[in-house]
């Protein structure tokens, strides 16, 4: 296990060489290795998830710009918004041809964005909700991802236990402005 921040480091400059993604990516084998999912899924993940983007760029920019994804466990979650029905169906379709990938979640919305006001409710909503779970000693904030779409917060991680997962799902239905909360965080154990 003593390799594991020189794999980190190695994967980080396999992805480009460039300076902003090689630190990008080693704050992101910090964090992994926080992480439940630990540090080698993290560095696994952050592949997956750079190749969706290197890949949908290729294949089409306005895909690129509706799309965000995160990844966890092999797992993707795919939101945002896409011009048109078949886009959906392209953008499974490219993250389904990435090795490692084993779920395509697809929450894409046929249609417009909601505009720069609603991006700045929807980044205030995730601000707010991983200030909460930051601050609840009750939860494990690192293993979460939080996306949020038009008002809907969506979840992805993986939570200690249930009544871990309820105190985050609480929170954020708690926070103005959200209209759903969408959970893909996986159980590790029941509580005790």
């Amino acid at each position: 296990m003593k390799n594991l921040p020189l794999l980190a480091l190695a994967a980080a400059l396999s992805l480009g060489g460039c300076v902003p993604l090689v630190i990008g990516a080693g704050g992101a084998a910090a964090v992994g290795a926080s992480q439940e999912r630990g540090l080698e899924q993290a560095v696994d993940d952050n592949q997956i998830a750079f190749e969706i983007n290197r890949k949908l760029l290729a294949e089409d920019s306005s895909l690129y710009r509706g799309v965000s994804t995160q990844v966890q466990k092999g797992r993707v979650l795919l939101t945002g918004s896409v011009p048109k029905p078949e886009d959906r169906i392209t953008v499974t379709r490219v993250v389904w041809t990435i090795g490692g990938v084993r779920e395509v979640i697809n929450e894409l919305r046929v249609g417009e964005k909601g505009g720069f006001s609603q991006s700045v409710s929807d980044t205030t909503i995730s601000t707010k909700l991983r200030t909460r779970l930051t601050a609840d000693r009750n939860v494990s904030g690192i293993n979460y991802s939080i996306e949020t779409v038009n008002g809907t917060v969506y979840l992805m991680g993986t939570a200690l236990n249930q009544a871990e997962l309820d105190r985050v799902i609480a929170h954020a239905r708690d926070i103005s402005g959200v209209r759903n909360v969408v959970s893909y965080v996986e159980v590790k154990r029941s509580a005790n």
